[in-house]
């Protein structure tokens, strides 16, 4: 192993972090590289997804386990708003108890319950664009989710909640706007 010598200033030089290996055995390379995983340019090697697994390469398996379900950037703005209004709200919380499926902002007295839906996961009309890889997955993934989302709100719809949905690319301001309104007249009833 080479010795880090000192640089000219007397400083130590930076340390070059790597990342851990992965638990499918996939080295991955420095932090911030865009050269990929150390073995992308063997291309004799040939990477097996792990039993169950629908990923269509290692690549694209380590993408999709990054996905947050929550605390997304669009959601954290919407709710440091609502929070500077005044108002108080759970956070990925069931509306009815025996529901599999949580809201991302809910406010249980007025039952109003907030989803912030990503264009990728819940097939935005304005931004939507279908995976070119995998189509047949991605197609009943997407409809599928956007299935259990009108399932959803006919299910709360039914219980006497009231669902606001935005898209993650709507103006945050906006949307708080909307949830401050819609929640101080819900309390008013």
């Amino acid at each position: 192993m080479k010795e880090l010598k000192p640089s000219s200033h007397g400083q130590p030089p930076p340390q070059v972090s790597l990342r851990s290996v992965d638990t499918e055995g996939l080295r991955a390379g420095p932090r911030n590289s865009s050269a990929g995983p150390a073995h992308a340019a063997d291309s004799t090697e040939t990477w097996e997804a792990p039993e169950g697994s629908w990923a269509s390469s290692a690549a694209n398996r380590r993408s999709m386990r990054g996905n947050r379900s929550r605390d997304t950037k669009p959601e954290l703005a919407l709710r440091r708003l609502v929070h500077a209004q005044g108002l108080r709200y759970r956070v990925a919380a069931k509306p009815l108890p025996k529901m599999r499926r949580t809201a991302d902002l809910l406010f249980r007295p007025a039952k109003v319950a907030v989803f912030v839906d990503g264009c990728f996961w819940h097939g935005c009309p304005e931004h939507f664009v279908p995976p070119k890889t995998n189509p047949g997955y991605w197609e009943q993934k997407i409809g599928g989710n956007m299935q259990r989302d009108h399932d959803t709100d006919a299910r709360l719809a039914g219980e006497g909640w009231l669902v606001l949905r935005f898209w993650a690319h709507q103006d945050p301001e906006e949307c708080a706007k909307t949830v401050v309104q819609t929640v101080s007249a819900r309390r008013k009833l």
